[in-house]
């Protein structure tokens, strides 16, 4: 689809959907957000201490309009004024994913405005550059969030090159785990980094899987978790809605499993660097707003002469002003239709670029 001429004065709605937050931005070419909003669903899921799919959906179902509805007020921006509209297509929840995918076609329809699909795990790279004059591609991206923990190598905005991930579980959805069984509220990672911060993370000696292995650029969290599960209750405790442990103990253990985690986030990011020979590391999701990650990574990057740069704090959860990648494809003329559809699953091309 061709949209005619460029505008000088450039506006782009986003809208995000990809997992539990309902998020919409009205952005500037230059990277001026005008206009945001984002609607959590902590409540409607702490119950389960995670998300459910099907709530989540539903959630996103009655939030969508009214969250798109301030974050156009907010802007000042009118439907016509307008570019296009972008919406992250892949990965996420089926659910959540279609919903957000509905309603931006709806609106490229009543509006007559081009519709521009993005790939949720790119933005999150893409988000390290959002306010900087220079591009910072090339690099190797790191993705680490609650369900992402994968690097890739680079090229530019869009192209890019599976290096190695998570074989099991995602580095925040590990932490999630090991919140619930030292009975913290959910969301259960940021808890667990608090309570780490009162602890010895030398206290306990947890697995650090693969990192003594340089030639596999993958993470295992699932053994990791199993680990501390067995040393907070043992082999053979079936009921695990309780911890036995002192405060004092619970925060040792949050320390020392943040520490494993940590070690092999900082560590495998240093072999991809190794590995490729580029000098730039970007890292975003979730988990890139924990402080000790953040400044474990930051001294040992420059130590090795390797130029980090990290997506500011609140670019790190879900937001829609990492949709801001789409100006990438509306610059080259390249929009879809409105038979564009979802790509829950996040594909690992282990021997090729990943497709936007």
């Amino acid at each position: 689809m061709a949209f005619g001429q460029l505008p000088n004065d450039r506006y782009l709605l986003a809208i995000e959907s990809t997992c539990d937050e309902t998020a919409a931005a009205v952005l500037t070419r230059d990277g001026k957000i005008l206009g945001e909003c984002i609607a959590t669903q902590e409540e409607l899921h702490e119950a389960f201490a995670g998300v459910v799919p099907e709530i989540a959906a539903r959630a996103h179902l009655e939030r969508i309009l009214p969250v798109i509805d301030f974050a156009m007020k907010q802007s000042g921006i009118e439907p016509k004024s307008l570019e296009a509209i972008a919406v992250a297509t892949h990965p996420g929840l089926p659910g959540s994913l279609l919903v957000g995918l509905a309603a931006a076609k709806g609106l490229a329809l009543a509006w007559n405005k081009p519709l521009v699909g993005i790939n949720h795990v790119q933005a999150h790279i893409y988000a390290c550059g959002l306010g900087r004059e220079s591009s910072i591609f090339p690099c190797v991206g790191f993705v680490v969030s609650g369900g992402h923990t994968t690097l890739y190598r680079c090229e530019s905005a869009t192209q890019w090159h599976y290096l190695g991930g998570t074989i099991d579980d995602a580095a925040g959805e590990c932490f999630d785990k090991v919140a619930v069984m030292l009975g913290l509220p959910f969301p259960g990672g940021p808890q667990l980094s608090k309570l780490a911060e009162t602890g010895d993370p030398t206290a306990i000696s947890f697995p650090r899987p693969l990192l003594d292995q340089p030639t596999r650029l993958e993470f295992s969290f699932s053994g990791l978790k199993t680990a501390v599960r067995y040393h907070i209750g043992g082999t053979g405790k079936q009921d695990w809605s309780t911890c036995d442990l002192s405060e004092t103990q619970k925060a040792d253990v949050a320390a020392s499993f943040e520490q494993s985690v940590i070690d092999c986030l900082v560590g495998k990011s240093l072999q991809a660097m190794e590995r490729t020979q580029l000098r730039r590391l970007c890292v975003g999701g979730g988990v890139a707003a924990n402080r000790r990650f953040r400044t474990q990574l930051e001294t040992a990057c420059a130590s090795r002469g390797i130029e980090l740069i990290v997506a500011q704090k609140e670019l790190c959860t879900d937001n829609a002003v990492m949709g801001a990648l789409a100006w990438e494809r509306i610059d080259q003329n390249d929009f879809d239709g409105l038979e564009l559809d979802v790509q829950p699953g996040l594909l690992r091309y282990r021997d090729g670029a990943v497709p936007t």
